[in-house]
């Protein structure tokens, strides 16, 4: 199972990539939702994308519209990994097509957790 893995902070990524392969996926990496859009598009796609929404270039709500724009991404699960804690903001990813929302900050748990409610650990 791939996963990739949106977020400006260097350590962020390391840290999210790093859960995700200690629960048995191959975990990419992307700095902005700009990248991450070139990511889809030159493939393989991932199972799930972990996507911070504060970013510069293309924050991650705009990857995320962009994404569910794009018939052929409508399998890839988009999971919000943010600070953003307003219920306003998860109505607003969640209506636009995150799949699930995740508090910074949070745990290997937590992670793998919404990632088996969303029918996406590796096995």
């Amino acid at each position: 199972m791939r996963a990739l893995v949106v977020d400006d902070s260097r350590a962020m990524r390391n840290i999210i990539a790093g859960i995700l392969r200690d629960i048995g996926f191959e975990a990419d990496t992307a700095c902005d939702g700009q990248e991450a859009l070139n990511r889809l598009a030159a493939g393989p796609l991932p199972e799930v994308v972990l996507l911070d929404w504060n970013m510069p270039v293309m924050d991650g709500f705009t990857f995320l519209v962009e994404a569910r724009k794009k018939p052929e991404y409508a399998d890839v699960r988009i999971v919000m990994v943010t600070t953003e804690g307003e219920i306003a903001h998860m109505v607003k990813a969640l209506e636009a097509g995150a799949n699930e929302y995740i508090m910074k900050p949070f745990t290997k748990d937590v992670i793998a957790e919404k990632l088996m409610i969303l029918g996406v650990m590796p096995e």
